[in-house]
């Protein structure tokens, strides 16, 4: 199947939408081919701000109303303890938020970005997103992480380019309890690091550190601004580690 034909059959749909390369094209897939496709962006405390922002961008951009569901994720007792399958419960709780508001709205199919070369069978997350029945349209066309970026390059969205990105929570090692006030401190160290000209890393907590986690091409430079990134990551954590083995 290509988007083209499930767009005829679901030709009215929400979407689960987080600004990012996957969810972008399929909202610019299900308006080119005339569907009415509405995008939620869920923000919570595992949401950066930057996404919510490339999200209202995009959305404008395409000229889509784009609606924003904020909720307490960290009120659900079995996300906030972070345990090994933390996933299956915060895509539970995001869906079903979704899916009330957007039934409320007169959208009963649900959208998610998933595609070809996502591995599902194992994942806490695709288990729920499977009971509530969400439908991964980029995953049934078979288009794979490559080709989307491919695709949105010459649609002219500026997703095309922009590096995956896993929420904050995936920085605290499983059995950690997540709490606002470390994944506030990890969205500030990345923002901080994004300033500096560091891109698709991640701020890991190792106990109390952080451990920088870069790609190979920047392990040069976070040494050359090695006091730099003290100063800006040592408020935050008693002690900053440069991980060598890199994403």
């Amino acid at each position: 199947m290509e988007l083209k034909q499930f767009f005829e059959i679901y030709s009215k749909a929400a979407l689960g939408f987080s600004g990012g390369v996957d969810s972008a094209y399929l909202l610019y897939a299900g308006k080119k081919y005339g569907a009415d496709i509405r995008p939620y962006f869920i923000k919570t405390a595992f949401q950066p701000e930057f996404e919510l922002r490339d999200a209202v961008r995009l959305a404008k951009e395409l000229d889509v109303e784009l609606t924003v569901i904020r909720h307490d994720i960290l009120a659900e007792e079995r996300v906030a303890e972070n345990p090994a399958d933390r996933c299956y419960y915060c895509k539970s709780a995001l869906f079903h938020a979704l899916k009330k508001q957007a039934v409320e709205d007169g959208y009963n199919v649900l959208l998610d970005g998933t595609n070809a070369s996502d591995e599902a069978s194992d994942r806490p997350g695709m288990k729920a997103i499977r009971e509530l029945e969400v439908l991964s349209p980029l995953r049934e066309c078979g288009l794979t992480k490559g080709e989307i970026r491919r695709l949105s390059r010459e649609a002219g969205l500026f997703t095309w380019e922009k590096p995956s990105y896993a929420c904050l929570a995936t920085r605290v090692p499983a059995g950690n309890p997540l709490t606002e006030e470390i994944l506030a401190k990890i969205e500030k160290g990345e923002d901080a690091l994004t300033a500096m000209g560091f891109s698709d890393f991640r701020i890991r907590v190792f106990h109390d550190a952080a451990r920088l986690q870069l790609p190979e091409s920047q392990l040069k430079l976070a040494v050359q601004k090695r006091e730099e990134l003290l100063k800006i990551l040592k408020p935050h954590f008693p002690t900053v580690l440069l991980d060598l083995e890199t994403r």
